[in-house]
């Protein structure tokens, strides 16, 4: 999935202080790299369906990452695999993520927890949150839509929640047509104050066939 900046937008609707209480809390129990984390470097090896490919990783922050390999096509899927982990475990507080949105909530009964919509965001994002946890996440881009369910996740040593297996459903934005379905798989590792990334299995349906990718990292150093 390529990544894709979000944009404000301005909206009427009434801000709701428990549903912005809900996420606040939610995005406090979420594991992310510390304040003063300064990246690693670690060797790659790259493993689909059965074909491996040797390289490197240099991770400085959510948007410098440096990846080499030999198979510029690759190279260009790690790169944006490895840039999706480091966007979503970058330091930031919620004042800079979903806190600048208007937030509102509809307690339904929903197995994955009430529904949380973000307003004023141009993907249309609403999430579902349960137990402290965000458990779906909904958004919309110009050229797909996509859920994203949250299925298993990890305590780290800080108390937070550290998702380890998750699964992507891609619609089509014009007629909510299923187009794709990925399934994530990750591990990790802690070295000293982050908790680094190990492997990341995706199970998905390209060109008419299942394909099963991963990605392993080895000899992590800090930087």
């Amino acid at each position: 999935m390529e990544m894709y900046t979000r944009q404000e937008e301005k909206t009427d609707i009434a801000d709701d202080p428990k549903a912005r209480e809900l996420l606040r809390q939610a995005f406090g129990k979420t594991a992310r790299w510390q304040a003063d984390f300064s990246g690693f470097q670690a060797d790659l090896v790259i493993n689909v369906n059965g074909k491996e490919t040797h390289g490197t990783v240099t991770v400085k922050g959510p948007k410098d990452v440096q990846v080499t390999l030999p198979d510029e096509e690759l190279q260009k899927w790690a790169q944006n695999q490895i840039g999706m982990i480091a966007v979503h475990r970058g330091p930031r507080t919620f004042e800079e993520s979903d806190g600048k949105y208007v937030l509102t909530l509809d307690e339904d009964q929903h197995p994955l927890g009430p529904k949380l919509t973000i307003h004023g965001d141009s993907m249309g994002s609403f999430y579902r949150i349960h137990d402290n946890r965000i458990t779906q996440i909904n958004r919309k881009m110009p050229y797909v839509a996509f859920t994203i369910n949250v299925e298993e996740s990890a305590l780290t040593q800080d108390q937070k929640n550290l998702t380890t297996r998750y699964t992507v459903y891609y619609f089509s934005p014009k007629d909510a047509a299923l187009q794709n379905v990925e399934s994530f798989s990750d591990t990790h590792i802690r070295i000293g104050s982050s908790d680094l990334p190990v492997t990341r299995r995706i199970i998905s349906y390209e060109n008419g066939e299942v394909t099963v990718k991963t990605v392993t990292f080895a000899n992590h150093k800090m930087l």
